[in-house]
């Protein structure tokens, strides 16, 4: 019945590469969706969707089920009938997250509640987005300088490599594009198609390096008409001084100022006073002691390349980096904004923050659609512990300033009181005691006996706590939360190396796997003699690439080589083990903590000058309330009686 909608399907799938799984999913998936609506094809709407996923959702389906469900039908709607999608009427369904279990979620949200909001930033200002990526477009991954001017310019460019036409006609935003040029360049190189085809027919070996591309955010703090200035001035000062041609174009995706971000392309060789190219390195032939030349045993002479320009020197992107973070700054500061831009690590900048790691398209795709994956669930882990951690450092200084400011109070009151009264704590709490029984002076007598009860076991806690940390005076609590948040840190200076190996435990079994599922295919393709024969293959069995990536991986740890997967497991198991026993101590600090801000309030209501220690508003009394509401119910009951007399006296 349904017969072509589910070839479009599949040939539409085809053209992205989607795998045979996924297209038989989303065939199923559809397939299910049609008969349930019992419409044509070419009827459907959007809100059709949409009751078709909530009938799902309310029928107790899991968000993965129902993200599913919608994936099939938005594929349905926008790749095969062309038609609008809305993701805000129609939402992907979200799944609960999960915290590690060192707290509850309760708990965290608890803590997070009660203490200031923070940011790692200096001076609480949240950093514009630092995303800085560098690539080379290389003729060995069948890549085309002519394709990526084409698709930053948003031009329609006649590569003569491989005489096709590139275009993309489906990118949108493209608000600036420009070409600077060196003194020495010809003028006719400010043509975008003349300018990269001249680059890539000066190049004429297969694995040619073509071009370097730079992606580079730009703060959304500054005014959209300085984009361009922003990263003209930037490429003059840094490419074009050194003889390099810059093509760049600015995007800016809807809505605008959402995602705006430049692609930079450089040229890759050095050109003469005639504006000729240069080679991009030379043979320089080895002396010996004598200065002379050395001749090998096969009669040449002993050589080797030195690059003519020191363009791809490691020390430049070292450099960049940090010229790009500083003209952000300084546009930033010129439009008297608060912001500041930091490319550096976490490590670099001091700060003790975990980094999350790498997801990725695949991943990031899985999680979207609501299926967990390691690394996900691995940087859930580490964004969970680092709020946890910052929770912690933040009661601990609020705590430390409230210490500060309980021992300014106390210089206070030695004028009027004798040392001993006014610093020691359980005096204090005793104070507090007096304090809420006086508010509870206009309670019934059950209640005042309740209240007390209650006061006097808490207290009772407080001070049994205080005397078991033998903590008596405010010096002793200082000193205590020192000792604990130095706990706090080197638990977590043990967590850090245990969960990278973790990290790197789950990556080598990943690998492995690849390696023994894609072997058969990476030995076909090694078998293969020709050159465009084995890239056509390789090209069509993305295994070759996944078994490579995997090799590489396992390569990169070759002390893990002669172990087990099963060993492997059991380490990783381990070292979870091990991290959640360093857990705990975290949990017992943050039990300590938790106590002591109960006993800050205690303290601050019971000392004068505090904002807990000012009056609260008086409550009405227990018996107004009674009768109030007595009034209230008589006052229901007699309203049915008055509106049928009222009814009888409109008939008569």
């Amino acid at each position: 019945m349904y017969k072509d909608i589910f070839e479009s399907i599949r040939n539409e799938a085809e053209k992205r590469n989607l795998r045979e799984r996924t297209i038989q999913l989303y065939c199923s998936d559809v397939s299910y969706f049609l008969r349930w609506i019992g419409k044509n094809v070419s009827d459907l709407t959007l809100e059709d969707a949409e009751s078709f996923l909530t009938a799902k959702r309310l029928e107790g389906r899991s968000p993965e089920t129902h993200n599913h469900y919608r994936s099939a039908i938005k594929f349905l709607y926008k790749k095969v009938l062309k038609t609008v999608w809305d993701d805000d009427t129609v939402p992907a369904m979200k799944r609960e997250r999960n915290l590690p279990a060192v707290l509850s979620c309760d708990e965290i949200n608890a803590i997070i509640d009660a203490t200031p909001s923070t940011n790692y930033r200096k001076e609480g200002h949240e950093m514009p987005c630092p995303h800085n990526e560098i690539t080379i477009v290389q003729r060995s991954q069948r890549q085309s300088a002519v394709a990526a001017a084409a698709y930053q310019s948003g031009e329609k460019l006649f590569c003569e490599y491989d005489q096709q036409v590139k275009h993309y006609p489906e990118k949108r935003g493209i608000v600036h594009n420009e070409i600077l040029l060196p003194a020495n360049a010809p003028p006719e190189y400010a043509d975008r198609n003349t300018l990269w085809n001249a680059a890539e027919a000066v190049e004429k070996q297969w694995n040619s390096q073509l071009a370097r591309r730079w992606v580079l955010t730009i703060p959304r703090e500054i005014p959209p008409d300085q984009y361009a200035v922003l990263v003209r001035e930037f490429c003059e000062q840094q490419f074009v001084s050194k003889g390099m041609i810059v093509d760049f174009a600015i995007h800016d995706t809807y809505p605008p100022g959402h995602n705006p971000h430049a692609h930079v392309m450089l040229t890759m060789r050095a050109m003469d006073e005639h504006g000729k190219w240069l080679p991009k390195s030379r043979k320089v032939y080895d002396l010996d002691e004598n200065g002379e030349r050395i001749k090998l045993p096969s009669g040449r002479w002993k050589s080797h390349k030195e690059d003519t320009v020191d363009w791809n020197d490691q020390k430049y992107c070292e450099i960049w980096r940090h010229e790009w973070e500083v003209i952000q700054n300084r546009y930033l500061e010129a439009n008297d904004r608060p912001e500041r831009v930091d490319l550096r690590s976490y490590a670099r900048q001091g700060l003790d923050i975990v980094p999350t790691v790498h997801e990725g398209a695949a991943v990031r795709q899985m999680e979207k659609r609501g299926i967990q994956t390691n690394i996900g669930n691995l940087n859930r882990e580490i964004r969970a512990a680092n709020r946890l951690m910052q929770s912690i450092r933040q009661l601990i200084q609020n705590l430390k300033g409230w210490i500060t400011e309980l021992g300014e109070k106390r210089k206070e009151l030695l004028a009027q009181k004798t040392a001993e009264e006014a610093t020691l704590l359980p005096n204090l709490l005793m104070k507090y005691m007096e304090i809420r029984k006086e508010e509870r002076k206009d309670w019934t007598r059950a209640g005042q006996n309740r209240g007390t009860s209650q006061d006097l076991k808490a207290v009772s806690e407080a001070l049994s706590y205080l005397r078991q940390k033998g903590l008596s005076t405010v010096e002793d609590l200082e000193a205590f939360l020192e000792s604990s948040g130095k706990s706090a840190a080197d638990y977590r200076n043990q967590m850090k190396p245990k969960e990278a190996r973790s990290k790197v435990i789950d990556g080598i079994l990943a690998s492995r796997t690849d390696c023994k599922e894609c072997k058969p295919v990476y030995d076909k393709y090694q078998k293969i003699f020709f050159k465009k024969t084995k890239e056509k293959f390789k090209q069509e069995h993305p295994e070759v690439a996944r078994y490579a990536k995997a090799y590489a991986y396992l390569a990169k740890h070759p002390d893990d080589k002669d172990s087990t997967q099963k060993e492997l497991q059991e380490e990783r198991e381990t070292l979870l083990e091990e991290i959640a026993a360093l857990k705990t101590p975290l949990t017992e600090v943050q039990a300590d903590l938790k106590k002591l801000r109960d006993i800050r309030y205690w303290v601050r209501k019971a000392t004068p000058g505090t904002e807990e220690s000012k009056e609260p508003p008086k409550k009405q009394p227990i018996k107004e309330v009674l009768q109030d509401k007595a009034d209230e119910k008589k006052a229901q009951r007699t309203a049915p009686a008055q509106a049928k007399h009222r009814q009888q006296d409109m008939e008569l």
